[in-house]
């Protein structure tokens, strides 16, 4: 985005300000404005005119040391998207059980793009865990969940016919090297793909009795969602 001179009014400003709220999606707390520049490609003087508009409006907030964090509003707008999807009702008393069963932290991941969404989460209450936020985006080629959206909604590509055979996805260190996780597809009973329920795990305690707690667990939760989701 280098040489970003006005050329289409508001559609490049609204395109600009997506960009640099776009730039925290790796769940990044804060930025400085150099980070911020590096990642979206913008001239930093386009960033701090571009972030005054959405500072005014609390989509972003600039701390006294100059330092970016996201603003109260994308909470409120976040918590409006999360609460529009009615599969909620269905997926956090899930995962509250797999978490109650496992002791480790549940997560109820969707696609968008190249990019897989922690929409729903009930971290582990051990002291000692895999911590995750609702809203965070990551990567959808990395991690257990990651690859079961892609295998799920890349149905034409062979490279995920095994994932598909098996239904589950073992991942350790992927995206992480400190975490581990297991994942398996929310389909429904019209057979469309809802989203990839997951359990993650400190990859230090993950050896083969929580592996084998964790699995017929997931499958269980798996199992009792596509029945519990009404077909559309």
């Amino acid at each position: 985005m280098k040489g970003d001179t006005d050329k289409k009014g508001g559609v490049d400003a609204v395109e600009r300000g997506l960009a640099i709220l776009a730039a925290f999606e790796d769940g990044a707390a804060q930025l400085t404005l150099a980070e911020v520049a590096r990642r979206t490609g913008l001239y930093k003087s386009t960033i701090l005119r571009i972030a005054s508009s959405l500072e005014a409006k609390r989509f972003l907030h600039r701390r006294a040391d100059g330092v970016f964090q996201l603003g109260p509003e994308l909470w409120r707008l976040g918590n409006v998207y999360r609460n529009s999807f009615h599969i909620g009702l269905y997926v956090r008393p899930v995962l509250q059980s797999l978490t109650d069963t496992t002791e480790e932290t549940a997560s109820f991941y969707v696609r968008e793009g190249q990019q897989r969404v922690c929409l729903y989460r009930v971290n582990s209450p051990r002291s000692a865990r895999h911590h995750l936020e609702e809203g965070v985006r990551l990567p959808v080629g990395q991690g257990a969940s990651g690859r079961i959206l892609l295998a799920y909604t890349e149905i034409g590509d062979p490279t995920f016919e095994d994932i598909r055979q098996a239904g589950l996805v073992i991942s350790r260190g992927e995206r992480d090297p400190e975490v581990a996780a297991v994942s398996t597809p929310v389909i429904d009973q019209k057979g469309r793909l809802h989203g990839a329920l997951s359990v993650s795990t400190l990859i230090s305690r993950f050896d083969a009795e929580l592996e084998a707690r964790i699995i017929p667990a997931l499958q269980i939760a798996s199992q009792k969602l596509s029945e519990l989701i009404p077909p559309e």
